[in-house]
């Protein structure tokens, strides 16, 4: 053998000794000796205690399912025991993350072309304890101890990691929220019972789907615990570690989440995963009170009667759309009414923004109660008792404060139309439309439009709930009310032809309508012409003290109103009507006194003056008095004054008179009967 031969030969023997020698020191050395160093090093870098408190160790085998010559490559497989990851210095609690064991397999020749594969991660007991305190400080950011170099500075690593699936026989995860109020235990199984999709929607279609998606569900989950500070219970499903690390692969999700009596259920999937990209669900809520969801979503929404919606939730988290939200085309029930359309909330600055718009085809108007603070009789729960315990039991005025302190959390651009309303015979309403704005703390409806007895009734509404306390302004204006058809069950009303118009201007403030009323100033001008007053009538519009009133100035008979007029002032919450008369087939009746919004009691005088000899019965004047409560009326001891009501009112008063007349519009193609007394008023002055 020739001299370079043997140099050769003796290379490669000690190369292959090398090599023989570093398979025997890997498989033979004992791993626990670098925990120390490990434990260091990573506690450093996250900047918290972590430790493998037990066995360390890796072995060696062949991968049997691999193809032809890579078949013989041993893979190292790599176990750790005991594992623990502590909190951060200035969150308390023993750990954020503890596992008993894990177990994860490398693949060699991956390594040569610089990725680090792993085929599968095993985790034993993996238990997770989450924390946020009331400062907002949490334990589960990491502040790395290199964050604050430039990521331009950052050298980019060659090497790539790929986990393809990630198991473990049962996880748990604690979750503690000072700022939620939360206190979450979840547990996580893998290939958990689905939920069944019917409980979610209902519709044969999920039921098709659920079974066409069942596979992809990997694991199944259980929660409960508190939600701001009310029980919290729910479960679900989600996929596996390939759909998660996808980005054109889906991620599933399944959920049934109760918290008090509020129900949030969705089906649907995760877009691109890794990088949140966005959410894709079937989306149903149901509760006793949509303002409750502000504790789950962060959405601000009034009180409510019991509520269900099922619709679709599209969400964005990257792009020009991030942080959109959009629920489309729900259909649900608010109380008795049923609701649809599609609402969009975006997350942006100074303040989140909702907008919309949405239709109901048969709205019952006391569902609407809850939005003024008054009880609809339909609240249950919480609800209905805090209406009731704020709510005074000798008071008729709601009471009931409005959340102004959420107005300036969202503002709001949403359009509402209830087509047709139900709110018995007493009171025809049909069309409602509003536009609601809400824009840092101001709250505007504008129009608030009804369709009412055949004529329209227009309204703007503002509170400044910004304010403290809150400042309102009502514009109201009705025209052309059709007497008969806003008293219907009237059978001498059937053929008049008369009508109402109004006009009410009213400032205010207060955090209820009660104080807004009991602190107000403005006016109230209204006109009626060709009218019919009885008991009868004052029975069906409930006015008990209005029904003794009539009797007592007309016995069981029906009389024509040939005119009514109204021109009231409020200063402070005192209503004292500067005019206030009903001109008769038989008498001119002037009303006078005050009523007070304020502490909700009357004391008011009703003076008759005969026109002829036919009512004899008007001895003495009437009096209202008492609250609006508990009214009482009776008959003014003594004779009647000579007080010539019509001579008095014709007279003295023109300013109401001529503001009245802008009222005034023909009725039936015939000059309104109102005309010629308020003619005569300014005439007389």
């Amino acid at each position: 053998m020739t001299r370079t031969k043997k140099v050769i030969g003796g290379i490669v023997l000690f190369l292959l000794l090398l090599i023989v020698a570093i398979v025997i020191f890997i498989a033979t050395f004992d791993w626990n000796r670098l925990k120390p160093t490990i434990n260091e090093k990573v506690s450093t870098e996250l900047q918290r205690p972590f430790a493998i408190n037990g066995d360390l160790g890796v072995q060696w085998s062949r991968k049997r399912d691999e193809r032809g010559w890579r078949s013989w490559v041993p893979w190292p497989h790599i176990h750790a025991e005991d594992i623990s990851l502590g909190n951060p210095q200035d969150v308390p609690g023993d750990y954020t993350a503890r596992l008993k064991r894990i177990e994860a397999s490398i693949a060699p020749l991956a390594l040569l072309h610089r990725e680090v594969y792993l085929p599968r991660i095993t985790l034993v007991s993996p238990d997770a304890s989450l924390k946020r305190l009331a400062n907002g400080k949490n334990n589960w950011t990491f502040n790395l101890a290199n964050s604050d170099e430039k990521d331009s500075q950052k050298p980019v690593s060659p090497w790539s990691f790929q986990v393809d699936d990630i198991v473990f026989d049962r996880g748990k995860i604690d979750y503690q929220d000072a700022i939620a109020k939360a206190d979450i235990h979840l547990t996580v199984n893998p290939l958990g019972k689905p939920v069944a999709m019917a409980e979610l929607t209902g519709s044969g279609d999920d039921k098709q789907a659920a079974a066409k998606n069942d596979n992809n569900y990997i694991f199944g989950w259980k929660a409960e615990g508190t939600y701001n500070n009310e029980p919290l219970s729910g479960s679900g499903k989600i996929g596996g570690m390939l759909a998660l690390r996808s980005a054109g692969t889906p991620f599933p999700l399944q959920a049934d989440v109760r918290s008090c009596r509020t129900r949030v259920a969705f089906t649907g999937t995760l877009e691109d995963p890794l990088n949140f990209g966005g959410l894709n669900l079937r989306l149903r809520l149901a509760g006793e009170n949509l303002g409750d969801l502000q504790g789950l979503t962060g959405v601000v929404l009034p009180d409510s009667p019991p509520y269900n919606t099922d619709g679709h939730l599209v969400a964005n988290f990257k792009g020009k759309n991030a942080g959109r939200y959009r629920y489309e085309k729900f259909n649900g029930k608010i109380g008795q009414s049923d609701i649809h359309g599609t609402l969009e909330y975006r997350q942006g600055k100074p303040r989140p923004s909702l907008s919309g718009e949405l239709v109901s085809n048969r709205l019952r108007f006391a569902d609407l109660w809850p939005l003024i603070g008054a009880d609809s009789g339909t609240a249950s729960g919480k609800q209905a008792a805090k209406t009731k315990s704020i709510q005074p039991s000798d008071k008729v005025l709601p009471y009931d404060k409005f959340d102004t302190a959420s107005w300036s959390k969202m503002d709001a651009d949403v359009k509402f139309t209830g087509e047709d309303i139900e709110h018995g015979d007493a009171l025809p309403l049909s069309d409602l439309y509003t536009h609601l704005k809400l824009d840092n703390g101001e709250l505007l409806l504008d129009p608030l439009r009804f369709g009412m007895a055949r004529g329209t009734l227009n309204a703007t509404i503002r509170l400044e709930g910004q304010r403290t306390p809150m400042r309102g302004r009502a514009d109201l204006h009705a025209r052309g009310l059709q007497l008969k058809a806003l008293f219907p069950s009237v059978e001498a009303m059937r053929s008049s032809m008369g009508q109402l118009n109004d006009d009410a201007q009213f400032t205010g403030t207060g955090n209820s309508v009660a104080a807004l009323l009991g602190s107000s100033n403005g006016n109230l001008r209204l006109l009626m012409n060709d009218g019919i007053i009885s008991r009868n009538l004052m029975e069906i519009a409930g006015l008990n003290v209005g029904n003794y009133v009539v009797g007592k100035l007309f016995g069981d008979e029906q009389v024509k109103i040939n005119c009514a007029a109204a021109d009231v002032n409020v200063n402070n919450g005192l209503a004292q009507p500067r005019l206030f008369l009903f001109d008769t087939e038989n008498a001119v009746i002037h009303v006078d006194g005050t009523t007070n919004l304020g502490t909700e009691r009357l004391d008011l005088s009703i003076n008759p003056d005969s026109k002829g000899a036919r009512i004899v019965t008007l001895r003495s004047p009437l009096y209202v008095r008492g609250t609006y409560k508990n009214p009482s009326a009776g008959v003014k001891p003594g004779p009647l004054v000579a007080r010539g009501a019509a001579a008095v009112v014709l007279g003295a008063v023109v300013t109401p008179a001529a503001a009245l007349l802008a009222l005034i519009s023909p009725s039936g193609g015939e000059d309104n009967q109102c005309a010629p007394i308020l003619k005569e008023m300014n005439i007389k002055k």
